[in-house]
């Protein structure tokens, strides 16, 4: 597997393992440090990211993080701010 470490973190990152491979504690962080870093000239600012995920909790194409109509993970769409739901929600 290959690992690298966080600019601003200790913790190791597997770069190059597929989510199978993972467990789900380190998938979710992952998402999340790769959230967190995206560049702020794309990323959603805090009330557009939280109202977008309002809407899709409200969604009945919502499942364990993942729109099941598109295949997308809401939270990393919704975290860049010229994403649209695919299905016209946001």
């Amino acid at each position: 597997m290959g690992y690298s470490m966080g600019e601003h973190s200790s913790k190791k990152h597997c770069v190059q393992c597929l989510l199978r491979e993972m467990d789900q504690e380190a998938y979710m962080e992952n998402l999340y440090d790769y959230i967190e870093r995206l560049d702020e000239t794309i990323k959603a600012n805090k009330t557009l990211y939280e109202e977008r995920l309002a809407i899709c909790k409200t969604c009945h194409y919502l499942e364990n993080g993942m729109c099941r109509a598109c295949g997308c993970f809401v939270e990393l769409r919704a975290a860049i701010h010229t994403n649209k739901c695919s299905y016209n929600q946001w």
